[in-house]
Order: C-alpha cells, then structure tokens, then sequence
C-alpha cells in the first residue's frame, strides 16, 4: 500500500504541498490514518513536477522513507510548480527496492502513481490473456519489477492504442479486478492541466480552493470540512478551471483498437 496525491492550480512551493501540512503527505509516510493494509510507507518516495517551458516533467525519487533523506527539506522549498504528483511507498511483497519501483512513473507529460497491490501480479499477463495487449519488449522494458509498473505498461498500451485517459484507466482496472478480484487498484495520472484517478479498494480524497484541486489517498489537516470522499468504483477527472467530475467505473467503455478521437492526439503522442 501506499499515499498518493496530485495538484494542479498556482504556483506553489513542493514544501507547501508535501511536507509542511499537519498530516499531510510527509506525515502520512509514518502515520496515516485511514491506510488499511500496512502500518508505515517507508520503502521509498518520490515527486514530479511541471518546469516552467519544459515539455516533460521533471522528477526525484528515492529508494529511503521520505523522513531520512536529509537534501528534501531545502529541496522541496526551493522547487515551485503549478502541477505536482507525489507518492510515499508501501511495496508490494516480491516487487522490486530500487528507485525506479517508486512513483511517479513517466512516459512524455503523463506522470502515474499506483496505491495498492496486484497479488500474484507476475503472472498477470498470461492471465490477462489478450486484454493485456502487451508485447515481450513491453515486458523486457519495465521501468522496476514492480506491479506499478506492469500497471502502467498496461495503461500506455490502451493510451497508444487511442483510448482516453478515463477509458483507460477505467478498462485496466476492470480487466485487472476481473482476474485478481483482491487487487487494490487506486490511481493517479495528470498530463500538468487535468487529474485523472480511480478508487478502487482504498480511500481517495479531493479539494479545491482557489482555482486549484488536491486529490489524494486521505486528506491533511487544512480546512477539513473542504475534502470530499471519493466513492468506490469510481472514475474522478479533474482541472482548477472546470472541477471536479466523478462517475462510476462500470459506466466507461474504452475505444476499440482501431477507434481514434480527436481528444486523444496529444495524449498518443505523449506516451
């Protein structure tokens, strides 16, 4: 298991958002209070943002609890960006301890965070059977021996393929659910303008203030009566300009392989 969030909206300092909040992510690294599956989230950590000018976000991670690493304080008050997604880890039994296995994940704009775990995740694919949709050479290339990982290949592959980033979400989710029915399957993905995330088997929170939208595994203490429980089985979208939007999981069908909108070009070329 572990806690994820995601920001869009002004400027603001990775101090602001992750660590100086009373409970917030920092804090959930050691002592969250709504995770059900684990105690602490110490087997690494990392953060993504936005550069100003830069085409492809920028990211740290580590493979250390979040509270050892003595360079973050001074690091997170000097980086400021209007799009963040940051993750604490809890690893999934049999998954990989490098740097790599830890979120964000990244492929172009698209940043991707994974709260939960696959049981048996390695033998996924063959179970998946065609749903997978994954080539060996997708395989050969994870970024970590992780169950993120092969969840994110996964996504890309329905991403390419022209499916939404709602639709493909919404799919891998299902498809994963239907074979290994205990997974947790909590997600994140932002492209730097909108958040796309699913609760499916842990909690899922949401703010906004100020033309600007939190979404994470649980809220921190500022302004509590703002957050906003996520439903389970459920799809949230989100930007600072148009809201927050949820829907239920089962009611998103993704594109057919060879079914293309004109929505989705900047997202193909992103992965």
């Amino acid at each position: 298991m572990c806690r994820h969030l995601a920001y869009l909206g002004p400027p603001i300092s990775l101090a602001q958002l992750v660590v100086a909040p009373s409970h917030g992510l920092y804090e959930q690294s050691w002592a969250p209070r709504l995770q059900t599956h684990g105690v602490v989230n110490a087997d690494g950590f990392g953060l993504g943002w936005y550069p100003g000018g830069d085409e492809e976000p920028a990211r740290y991670r580590r493979a250390i609890p979040i509270w050892a690493d003595p360079n973050l304080p001074e690091l997170t008050r000097a980086i400021r960006s209007t799009a963040v997604l940051a993750a604490v880890r809890s690893a999934t039994p049999g998954t990989g301890q490098e740097e790599t296995a830890c979120a964000p994940f990244r492929s172009g704009r698209l940043l991707f965070s994974h709260n939960g775990a696959i049981p048996d995740w390695a033998n996924l694919p063959a179970d998946l059977g065609p749903a997978a949709d994954l080539a060996q050479a997708d395989l050969l290339t994870l970024e970590a021996r992780s169950d993120s990982a092969l969840l994110w290949a996964l996504i890309c592959s329905r991403l390419r393929r022209g499916d939404l980033p709602e639709t493909a979400l919404a799919a891998v989710v299902r498809d994963v659910a239907a074979v290994r029915p205990t997974a947790r399957l909590n997600l994140l993905l932002t492209d730097g303008a909108t958040i796309v995330a699913v609760r499916h088997g842990d909690t899922l929170w949401y703010r906004t203030a100020a033309e600007s939208v939190i979404v994470a595994s649980e809220p921190d203490d500022r302004d509590p009566d703002a957050w906003h429980e996520v439903p389970d089985q459920s799809l949230l979208s989100a930007d600072p300009a148009g809201g927050v939007r949820t829907r239920s999981i089962s009611s998103l069908t993704p594109l057919t392989p060879h079914t293309s909108s004109p929505s989705s070009t900047t997202l193909e070329s992103a992965v």
